[in-house]
């Protein structure tokens, strides 16, 4: 039986030379050293970059002393409330612009008198989470729950911002480190 020339693997080898050479030779003659060089090149322009990243959301906590309420504000969107204790006179909590700088679940809380310490469970102070945005290196503020929720919407503290362990466990999972806290009057 004869075999055809193209079953023959060498048959394929000078028409695989010759296409190899042909695309080779066509890019080689085509292109040159100035349209290879990155800084020669003319790329069309992407346009707005906004277009292709992600919305970005700026996200802040408001605290309103007078109202007794935390406000949870996305951009300009409110996304919650939670209403409060905040500091008795002579301890009155801080106002201005911060930043939250920890972020504690389940805290140990030291008495700032005897230096007692309380582990973390139901007659913790600190309740069930701790969020800082304040401290002059020694002493720090923040917003925490409360085993005695009956203070909430009282001016109550030594400076922090008591919430129901229900509220501060939500809060807790919304906020980040770093992000801006602004406590007004």
């Amino acid at each position: 039986m004869a075999v055809h020339p193209s079953q023959k693997s060498w048959f394929w080898l000078p028409v695989a030379l010759l296409c190899w050479g042909y695309s080779f030779g066509a890019i080689a003659s085509e292109a040159s050293i100035a349209t290879l060089n990155p800084q020669t090149v003319n790329l069309p322009g992407l346009g707005d970059p906004e277009r292709f990243l992600p919305p970005v959301v700026q996200q802040r906590l408001v605290l309103r002393l007078r109202d007794r309420r935390v406000y949870f504000y996305e951009n300009d969107d409110l996304v919650a409330s939670y209403p409060v204790a905040i500091g008795r006179q002579g301890w009155e909590t801080p106002t201005g612009e911060f930043e939250i700088i920890q972020k504690i679940p389940n805290p140990i809380w030291q008495h700032p008198f005897t230096n007692e310490i309380v582990p973390p469970g139901p007659d913790n102070p600190l309740g069930d989470r701790w969020i800082g945005f304040w401290t002059d290196g020694q002493n720090y503020i923040g917003f925490h729950g409360t085993p005695d929720e009956s203070l909430i919407g009282q001016a109550v503290s030594h400076g922090c911002v008591r919430m129901r362990n229900a509220d501060i466990v939500a809060l807790f999972d919304q906020v980040d480190l770093g992000m801006q806290v602004i406590v007004e009057q």
